[in-house]
């Protein structure tokens, strides 16, 4: 493939004859010259308008020199922590550390510090006193204001504050990095550019603070749980940029925070043309040697067709990072792309994805969004599907068909996950028909969540009778289609509202349907979410009613278990939360029960399984 890398150390620098960058670009990932990367895509767009860009990846945390191999560069440093947060990158919802980092390479772990964009930031500064620094990606952007931290267990300010960084560029970033490169070029002052949307800056000039809203104070949601719920819903009801006002929070020493409403969403030929450029499409040669790194495996050859996510769940933070207004690419563009797998070493005809946070979301949910925007007391598909929703898969189905239709491709794999009650809205079954023929293979995972319709209206997903309805009819659809494929359903514990009872209910729910999932996600308290807010505040903040929190371990280990309630580990704490809930009928030997009486020893094996999502008749076979 043609191209090349951007300069990675010294040596890149002086074989290009670069004098000085115009940016310098401090990353917590190794370096993947990927657009599935976010320091690929900022790195490329600023390239390809004019702008020099040396990449310093995962620096030396300890050593004051790791940040200056390259001297000062002209307009500004850039940080970004990677794709994930650090804190989620390094630590499971346990706390306890990870034992691989898939951004680095080889997986090894210690690469880059906790709260790694303001340990970068203050690395800088402790050299470069006045040079500018901007601050992105995930980490930043769901740390743009008071925000509580889960690892802490603090309410922490601003990361634009704690990190030395003089402005925050939050979202998907495109627009507001090349205003701001702009600016800089042009001789304005960082400290002047304050009109730049999708940018948080902070000033202590509160009369020069226009058209915002204030928050309550950082002092105040600090010290009062129900003030931090209502700034939080304040927050969350201004992400839209046609309607999201400017945010304004208040520290002590008269400081200000201040959000500038979000960047407007891209156009698809915005979106082509950001695809469109010279990504290498690898991890940087210089990793070889350490085995590569992981995280390029999952995405190598998948295809984004869109950003943004209108299904709102509570747990997830893509309302506050990629808005809730899709956005998408060409059929032409997505196509020359997946030409390109074709051509590459590896490529074994193999689709391994097309899609976004939700695959078949691929157009706004209405046709009002990109001149009025999301509706900001109201979601899309929660409680029920909106009346002006538009649930068509028609295009989606169109770009599936062209992408079989390319020679040496063999199959086109939708992994990203689908909403089903999307899938439902829509009254042609088209799409669900060609989804079981076409893209997948033996089974197709889907995120029902829960099945207690109590937790599932605090996690901002469809009642339970949604998904059931659609398991009928995905098992009917492979009748008709001769076909033996499952569902695999991901699954969540102790999410804010799950008592015992809910947990209980669950496990009833997988006892009937004859399945244990391998794997069960605990419910993990990220910044930025609704789901987190209700987490630490106790209080649903749409209603600030009070919600029930699972915060004990040994109670959250119930729930966990209860969900795997087959496995002999398991037992001990299944009985257990079997006696608390008052629900000694499920302990016995009778088909409805899910434990013995008492542990019997399997010598090491654990109880037998049914496949996954048989029919009752045959899920009898996996029950003890």
């Amino acid at each position: 493939m043609e191209g090349t890398f951007l300069p990675i150390c010294r040596k890149d620098m002086t074989e290009r004859g670069i004098a000085q960058f115009d940016f310098v670009y401090i990353i917590g990932d190794a370096y993947v010259d990927h657009p599935s990367f976010g320091h690929a895509i900022i790195s490329r767009l600023l390239e390809a308008h004019g702008y020099s860009v040396g990449i310093i990846s995962q620096p030396d945390w300890k050593e004051k020199g790791s940040i200056a191999i390259y001297g000062e560069p002209r307009l500004a440093f850039l940080i970004t922590a990677g794709n994930m947060d650090s804190m989620v990158n390094h630590y499971s919802v346990s706390k306890r550390p990870r034992e691989k980092d898939s951004f680095t390479p080889g997986g090894a772990v210690g690469r880059r510090p906790d709260y790694a964009t303001i340990v970068y930031g203050n690395l800088i500064r402790q050299t470069y006193k006045k040079t500018p620094i901007l601050i992105g990606g995930v980490e930043a952007s769901l740390r743009r204001l008071a925000h509580y931290d889960y690892w802490s267990n603090k309410v922490k300010r601003s990361i634009l504050l704690d990190s030395g960084a003089d402005i925050l560029m939050y979202g998907m970033g495109e627009r507001s990095i090349l205003a701001l490169a702009e600016a800089l070029d042009s001789g304005i002052a960082v400290s002047d550019i304050t009109f730049v949307p999708g940018t948080v800056y902070k000033t202590q000039k509160e009369a020069d603070i226009y058209d915002a809203l204030f928050l309550p104070g950082f002092t105040e949601v600090k010290e009062d749980k129900a003030a931090y719920a209502r700034s939080f819903y304040q927050q969350y009801q201004n992400t839209d940029p046609f309607s999201g006002r400017r945010l304004a929070e208040g520290y002590p020493n008269k400081v200000y925070v201040v959000q500038n409403p979000p960047s407007e969403p891209l156009r698809e030929m915005e979106m082509d043309d950001i695809y469109a450029l010279p990504y290498m499409r690898d991890y940087h040669p210089s990793y070889e040697p350490q085995g590569g790194v992981p995280a390029i495996e999952e995405v190598r050859f998948s295809l984004t067709s869109s950003r943004g996510c209108f299904g709102g769940c509570s747990f997830c933070a893509l309302t506050f990072h990629q808005g809730r207004i899709i956005q998408s690419r060409s059929h032409a563009s997505i196509v020359e792309e997946a030409k390109l797998f074709t051509k590459q070493p590896g490529f074994k005809g193999y689709v391994h994805d097309v899609g976004g946070p939700t695959a078949n979301f691929r157009f706004p949910s209405c046709g009002k969004q990109m001149k009025k925007g999301v509706c900001p007391n109201r979601q899309c598909l929660f409680p029920a599907p909106c009346e002006n929703l538009k649930a068509d898969h028609k295009d989606y189905l169109e770009l599936l068909r062209k992408l079989r239709g390319i020679p040496g491709i063999k199959k086109v794999f939708i992994r990203s996950g689908i909403r089903f009650d999307y899938v439902l809205a829509d009254k042609d079954r088209t799409f669900l028909r060609e989804l079981c023929q076409y893209h997948i293979s033996g089974q197709l995972k889907v995120a029902p969540e829960h099945i207690s319709d109590k937790v599932l209206e605090k996690m901002g997903k469809p009642n339970a009778a949604v998904y059931r309805q659609f398991v009928r009819e995905y098992e009917k659809m492979n009748e008709k289609l001769g076909k033996e494929q499952y569902l695999v359903p991901y699954l969540m514990s102790s999410h804010p509202g799950s008592t015992l009872q809910e947990a209980v209910e669950l496990a009833e729910f997988l006892r009937d349907l004859g399945y244990m999932p391998q794997q069960v996600q605990d419910f993990y308290p990220t910044p930025s979410t609704i789901s987190t807010c209700m987490y630490y505040t106790g209080l649903d903040p749409r209603t600030m009613e009070p919600v029930y929190v699972a915060h004990n371990p040994h109670e959250k280990a119930m729930q966990r278990a209860l969900i795997q309630y087959r496995e002999p580990r398991n037992y001990k704490l299944v009985k257990e939360a079997l006696l608390k809930a008052g629900r000694t009928d499920l302990i016995g030997f009778g088909q409805q029960c899910l434990i013995p009486p008492r542990e019997i020893a399997h010598k090491g094996k654990p109880h037998p399984k049914a496949k996954p999502n048989k029919k009752a008749k045959s899920a009898k076979k996996g029950r003890r």
